[in-house]
C-alpha cells in the first residue's frame, strides 16, 4: 500500500509545472544546497520544485552525479546524468548565476528514489487507478469501522488505525487531484520503433536508419529529451522478459549515443517494460513480433521551450 501511494505521488512529475521562474531568491556567486523534486528536464537543464518554491538547475560536465553508499551514507557513488528523470527528489549543491538559477557542482539521490522515478518513466505506475484503489481502500476501511463497532470493546485500536488510513488515503488523493491541476506536459516532436527477434536485443540495419533520422531531427530542436522505453513478448519467463526490455532499451540508447551523437544529458534513463503495454495480441506470432519492440520518443517541455 505505501509503495502505491509512493508511486501515486511521484508520477505526476511526468507533468511539468507551468510556472519556471525564479522564485526560489538566488542571488549570483551564492553557494546554494537545497532539495526538491525533478519536474523538468530541458537538455543542459532541469527544473526543480523546492519548499520555498521553483529553481532551475544548470547542468555541465563538472557536475557530480551519484547516490549515497556505505553505512554512514557519506561516500558517493557515480551516476550517469541519464538518471535524472522528472519524478526523481534530489539535492543539489551548486552556485548561484546572474539569472537566479543553480550551476550545480553536485547533484545527489537515493536508490529508492530512482527506483521509483525511473518506474515511472517506464508507465508502471497509472495515477487515475492508484487514485480509485485509495478511493476503494477508504470504502472498506469505512466497512471495518462498521464490522468494528460490533465489538467495539475489543477493537479500539483496529478502529483507529482504520481511520488514520482513511485520513491518509483521503490527503493523497486531495495532494494528486491539485497536483493535476497546477501541471503540464511534455510534447512528442518525433517517435520511433525499434523491433526484435525472439531472444535478441540486436538492432537491425533497418532500425539503426531510422535511429539515425530521429537523432538528427532531434539535434536541430531546443532542449529536447529522449526517452526510451524496452518491451518484450509473453513467451518465456516473466524475469528475463524483464531483463530482455531493459537490454534492448540500453542498446537503442547506445547506438543513439554512440552512432547518432546524440548526448547522454539528453536521453532520459531507459525504461524496462517487460510484457507490459503490449502493441498487438501475444497470440499470434505477428503480434508477439510487434511487442519485441522499444519506442522512442523525443519530447520537448512546452513550459521551457517557450523561455528559450
Amino acid at each position: 500500500m505505501k509503495s502505491n501511494c509512493r508511486l501515486l505521488l511521484a508520477s505526476i512529475a511526468l507533468l511539468l509545472f507551468t510556472s519556471m521562474g525564479t522564485a526560489y531568491g538566488i542571488t549570483a556567486g551564492e553557494k546554494v544546497k537545497t532539495k526538491g523534486l525533478i519536474t523538468a528536464r530541458n537538455g543542459e537543464t532541469l527544473s526543480m520544485n523546492t519548499d520555498a518554491g521553483n529553481v532551475v538547475v544548470v547542468l555541465s560536465d563538472k557536475t557530480k552525479v551519484g547516490t549515497p553508499k556505505g553505512l554512514l551514507k557519506r561516500r558517493t557513488k557515480n551516476m550517469a546524468v541519464t538518471a535524472l528523470v522528472p519524478g526523481l527528489r534530489i539535492e543539489v549543491q551548486g552556485v548561484g548565476d546572474a539569472g537566479g538559477r543553480i550551476m550545480a557542482s553536485s547533484i545527489r539521490f537515493s536508490n529508492d528514489d530512482l527506483q521509483t522515478a525511473q518506474q515511472i518513466q517506464a508507465g508502471l505506475a497509472t495515477t487515475q487507478q492508484q487514485v480509485q484503489e485509495n478511493q476503494g481502500n477508504i470504502q472498506t476501511n469505512q466497512g471495518n469501522i462498521q464490522a468494528n463497532q460490533q465489538n467495539i470493546g475489543t477493537n479500539r485500536e483496529q478502529i483507529q488505525a482504520n481511520k488514520q488510513q482513511i485520513s491518509a488515503n483521503q490527503e493523497e488523493i486531495k495532494d494528486v487531484n491539485q497536483r493535476f491541476s497546477e501541471l503540464k506536459d511534455y510534447d512528442t516532436k518525433y517517435t520511433a520503433s525499434v523491433n526484435f527477434s525472439v531472444g535478441s536485443s540486436v538492432i537491425s540495419a533497418k532500425d539503426k536508419t531510422e535511429l539515425a533520422q530521429l537523432a538528427a531531427n532531434a539535434k536541430g530542436l531546443t532542449g529536447y529529451l529522449v526517452q526510451v522505453a524496452g518491451f518484450a513478448d509473453s513467451s518465456g519467463d516473466a524475469a528475463l522478459n524483464q531483463q530482455l526490455s531493459q537490454k534492448r532499451a540500453e542498446a537503442v540508447v547506445a547506438y543513439l549515443a554512440q552512432d547518432g551523437k546524440v548526448p547522454l544529458i539528453h536521453i532520459l534513463a531507459p525504461g524496462a517494460m517487460g510484457t507490459s503495454n503490449a502493441a498487438s495480441s501475444n497470440e499470434t506470432a505477428a503480434g508477439r513480433a510487434e511487442n519485441r519492440r522499444v519506442e522512442v520518443k523525443v519530447l520537448v517541455n512546452r513550459g521551457l521551450s517557450a523561455r528559450n
